[in-house]
């Protein structure tokens, strides 16, 4: 058997990884660890060299990744797509998000807003810029810092309306969430798998990822609030 198979990922997959590898090793006797950390620190990491067998990121990060001699060329595999929803604490008055417009209100109305570092942090400022809002929002603005769910500063009342990928809202105790984005202003991550250059073990790696992106694991995506890539 291989040694121990090593992924590093972004808080964003943290809870489907964690599942898709115990579904895996019912059946394989294959050991495998997973640390996520925020998804900047995760790119920084690998990066910097520090040795691992898998690389879990945003589709666009694993490429950058690809550029730069760390992942192995060829070896990204698409694993799930993850949008944006929103999130208030528990109990709170629920504003209406049905509509572009409707978000728009709800983010002028509200006194504090939360969102990552990661894609869907960017992409919110992006919008927050095009709908002529920024510089009036400027101030009641909570960025997470890597690693820390938006949802958790939600659930402490720290933050009011917190944006973030479903998957990381979903297992967070203290809030409700209100539903996606609307389609006009969604934003579409792909969170992909590379082999690292570092890894000594890619047959086994490969059967992981096999298993990872084969309709067996269909199931598990969607209950992590994910689609299948």
């Amino acid at each position: 058997m291989a040694s121990n198979i090593s992924i590093i990922s972004s808080m964003a997959t943290r809870q489907v990884l964690a599942d898709l590898v115990a579904q895996f090793q019912q059946t394989s006797p294959q050991q495998v660890s997973v640390e996520s950390v925020g998804g900047v620190d995760a790119a920084r990491r690998v990066q910097g060299g520090e040795a691992f067998d898998v690389v879990v990121l945003a589709a666009n990060a694993i490429d950058k990744l690809i550029e730069a001699g760390r992942i192995v060329p060829g070896s990204r595999v698409d694993l799930v797509h993850s949008g944006v929803s929103i999130a208030v604490r528990a109990g709170a008055a629920r504003p209406d998000i049905d509509s572009e417009e409707a978000v728009r209100q709800a983010v002028l109305a509200a006194r504090s807003l939360g969102y990552s570092t990661g894609p869907s942090g960017l992409h919110l400022a992006t919008l927050f810029e095009r709908w002529g809002i920024a510089d009036t929002i400027r101030s009641r603005i909570v960025q997470a810092p890597p690693g820390v769910p938006v949802g958790s500063l939600v659930a402490r009342g720290e933050v009011e309306l917190g944006f973030q990928q479903l998957s990381e809202l979903i297992h967070q105790e203290g809030i409700d969430v209100l539903g996606p984005l609307p389609a006009a202003i969604q934003i579409v991550t792909t969170f992909s798998a590379g082999l690292s250059v570092t890894s000594t073990q890619a047959p086994a790696v490969g059967e992981l990822l096999d298993f990872m992106v084969s309709s067996a694991a269909a199931d598990i995506k969607r209950r992590n609030g994910l689609e299948p890539a």
